[in-house]
């Protein structure tokens, strides 16, 4: 197979994980076998290398960098000629992913070696049927609505971002509330003296907007959550609006509490008394690799183990899916997450 024509996926994983290199290797290698080339970013491949100090340097040596037939490339268009992003870990790590494929039309598909794994579309044990999908090209791309994250203060523009679960606004210390102003379409709405206020997605409604009292949201709504945290107002409850509304949270400006924005949990940014920070629907969705067709309600039950054993619908489906298998089971194990943010 020429280079040109040759196939490529790229591999990015949690490298602190125990057993990372030879989960790998494995992928690798199953990759490899089918005609497809593994790709590693050059970060990943040093802090796997830096997890096996510990062995002896003749082992080292036989191993070679111990990931099997993996190439090693920059970080910076790691993803160029790839046509799947193949995320190895939990969803802090699928949330990095989403960084790579970010402005590319490459979709993301996670194996959950977490705990919920959320975001993630199939479990560990289910690598031999995921690495032939891929191969086959037997999986259905979804696009997942992210948003557009301006922040400001006093009309300079300090920074330009975006999020595909959340935006989190944030007091900067324990001791003081943060006190902000929200608006929407330009209209004001309220002002919250709060720990803090989150913007989601509906693919982040089963995030940290949910540890906040959010509602969960299907991924097909097509809509935008505010969500007040430990809000100190009569209305402080959480609010839907439409998908084209632009949201706005200002720190008051008289305020003596700072704040910090955290989007998904990975870029951050820190907020003085009269910053701005305004969000909208970004153009540029992010596109989800799906093994499964299962509705999300399973999805749903999985990953939060809902007791479903009194239901009177099929008895294939009603019982409980931390009991035994059953249409609730949601296919391989699939689809967003609670992550504490620092």
């Amino acid at each position: 197979m020429s280079r040109q024509t040759q196939r490529r996926v790229l591999l990015l994983a949690h490298p602190s994980r125990p057993d990372m290199a030879e989960f790998i290797r494995d992928v690798a290698e199953r990759l490899a076998a089918a005609g497809v080339s593994p790709r590693l970013p050059a970060s990943d491949a040093a802090e796997l290398q830096q997890q096996r100090q510990g062995q002896g340097e003749a082992q080292r040596q036989r191993q070679g960098h111990g990931l099997g037939p993996v190439h090693i490339v920059d970080d910076a268009g790691a993803g160029d000629g790839c046509e799947l992003v193949l995320v190895l870990g939990g969803d802090g790590t699928i949330l990095r992913g989403a960084e790579a494929a970010r402005g590319t039309d490459t979709p993301l598909l996670g194996i959950n070696l977490g705990k919920v794994g959320f975001l993630a579309e199939a479990e560990r044990a289910d690598l031999p049927r995921t690495i032939e999908a891929i191969v086959a090209r037997d999986y259905q791309v979804e696009e997942r609505m992210t948003l557009d994250v301006t922040v400001s203060h006093g009309g300079r523009v300090d920074a330009r971002t975006w999020a595909l679960n959340e935006v989190s606004i944030e007091k900067a210390a324990r001791e003081r509330m943060l006190e902000v102003a929200v608006e929407v379409d330009g209209r004001p709405l309220s002002t919250w003296a709060c720990d803090g206020v989150i913007v989601a997605t509906p693919t982040g409604s089963t995030a940290y907007a949910f540890s906040a009292g959010g509602p969960v949201v299907w991924p097909d709504v097509e809509a935008i959550l505010l969500v007040p945290n430990s809000a100190h107002a009569l209305f402080a409850r959480p609010v839907v609006v439409g998908p084209g509304s632009h949201l706005a949270v200002e720190v008051i400006r008289d305020a003596e509490g700072a704040g910090v924005v955290w989007c998904d949990g990975r870029r951050q940014f820190h907020l003085t008394p009269g910053a701005r920070i305004d969000v909208c629907r970004s153009p540029r969705p992010m596109r989800l690799a799906r093994l499964t067709d299962s509705p999300f309600t399973d999805r749903l039950v999985t990953k939060f183990d809902l007791q479903v054993a009194g239901w009177r619908g099929n008895d294939s489906t009603a019982r409980s899916p931390s009991g035994q298998a059953g249409a609730a089971k949601g296919g391989w194990g699939n689809g967003p997450t609670p992550a504490p943010h620092p």
